[in-house]
């Protein structure tokens, strides 16, 4: 049985991303509610707002759902960069690499 939304008609997609603060931990930060959306996070992570971002996820509180969107964000990242031939941070491009790469991994471990 599913419980009732908690914010009645408000049926959008919310991104937190969890950053990494090495010896201090992780956390998901804090955002702007303007900025919580898939293109305020992929402008927040271009722009180096990220310490050292490990995951990005999507909640929508109307379906009751959440759901890892890291890949999504990543290669969408890596698409822009490349059609647009800009260069990425070291840190987003260490975080896009890592994360195509664990994707291809897992889509081999599917074969």
């Amino acid at each position: 049985m599913r419980s009732p939304p908690l914010v009645p008609g408000f049926d959008t997609d919310v991104y937190l991303v969890l950053d990494d603060f090495g010896q201090l931990g992780r956390a998901y930060r804090e955002t702007d509610e303007d900025h919580a959306n898939k293109e305020g996070v992929i402008r927040d992570l271009r722009e180096g707002y990220y310490n050292n971002p490990v995951r990005v996820v999507c909640f929508n509180t109307h379906d009751g759902t959440s759901r890892d969107a890291t890949f999504e964000i990543v290669r969408e990242i890596k698409n822009r960069s490349e059609r647009k031939g800009e260069d990425l941070s070291p840190g987003l491009r260490d975080f896009v690499e890592y994360e195509m790469s664990r994707h291809a991994e897992w889509q081999l471990q599917l074969i």
